[in-house]
């Protein structure tokens, strides 16, 4: 088993706590746990918005997340991204517009089919990307790995464990 299966199997197994964590909110599924928080719907939502973003910057398709001055994305990589990836965890920071999820969040259902589908996407845009051995430029961090750029979604999509339910 290569490096990127192990990190994209990991990245199915924390799309499957955050379902598993916030099936768990029951009737308050649409309820924010906080003022001014998302209930977790919005949570699920979220993720798989990004892995739907995550899954077009690395097929090489235009994407919805921010395009930053070329000559800002090392800075943003090295504040940031190489942070992310050194400590483990996702500094507190509010999310680009484009990732906000809606105010009425789906159903269980239906949030469970779009997240699995989400990674699915993900994961086989990375696979290809590896396949043909073309460097992956994100329109935020610039030139990164996509075994990097996987790593960062599996630790995105646990990040927001701490938002659901425990």
């Amino acid at each position: 088993m290569t490096s990127i299966d192990v990190i994209l199997e990991d990245n199915v197994a924390a799309a499957a706590e955050v379902l598993e964590a916030a099936s768990r909110a029951g009737d308050t599924w649409d309820t924010p746990r906080t003022p001014g928080g998302w209930s977790p719907a919005q949570v699920v939502e979220h993720v798989a918005l990004t892995l739907e973003q995550g899954a077009a910057v690395v097929s090489g398709r235009q994407s919805k997340f921010p395009n930053f001055p070329a000559i800002l994305r090392p800075l943003a990589r090295g504040l940031y991204y190489n942070r992310v990836l050194k400590e483990g965890r996702f500094p507190r920071s509010r999310t680009t517009a484009a990732l906000e999820p809606s105010p009425a969040g789906a159903t269980l259902a239906e949030a469970d089919a779009r997240l699995q589908a989400a990674v699915r996407k993900f994961n086989q845009a990375c696979r290809d990307r590896i396949a043909n051995g073309r460097p992956l430029q994100h329109p935020v961090f610039g030139t990164v790995s996509v075994e990097s750029y996987a790593r960062f979604q599996v630790l995105h999509i646990r990040h927001h464990l701490t938002q659901l339910p425990p």
